[in-house]
């Protein structure tokens, strides 16, 4: 739990960082190129957020479900792949590793679908948890 707590907040504030980057220093030679860096911050943020719910699930089982751990790692993945090739084009205008952002997307449904499993194998309210 802690672990992904800490995952969390790192990104949350990497998320800050880069949008303070974005909006007040990122240099735009070409029309929509800010809009596509704000994007990925856009999507980081949220996915920090995600992040913390993962932390918040963690934390109700001693032992993390497996679906809770994919959806930790799909949102870290797409952090990386999906909004870091956003921040890449947004500041160099060049997509270094192509397919990267679909590769991120995907990893944002792994993270998601894998929630929804960890809430359908959860435990009950009812039964302490």
């Amino acid at each position: 739990m802690r672990l992904w707590l800490f995952i969390a907040a790192l990104n949350g504030f990497a998320a800050v960082l880069a949008g303070a980057y974005g909006y007040h220093w990122l240099e735009v030679t070409e029309q929509g190129i800010r809009d596509i860096f704000m994007m990925g911050v856009d999507y980081h943020m949220w996915h920090a957020l995600a992040l913390l719910a993962v932390a918040w699930l963690a934390s109700r089982d001693d032992q993390a479900t497996l679906a809770v751990v994919i959806a930790g790692w799909g949102f870290l993945v797409d952090i990386l792949l999906f909004c870091g090739s956003l921040y890449i084009l947004g500041i160099s205008g060049e997509t270094l590793l192509p397919g990267a952002a679909p590769l991120g997307g995907f990893a944002f449904l792994v993270g998601w679908a894998s929630v929804a499993w960890a809430a359908l194998r959860g435990r009950s309210p009812a039964h302490g948890r």
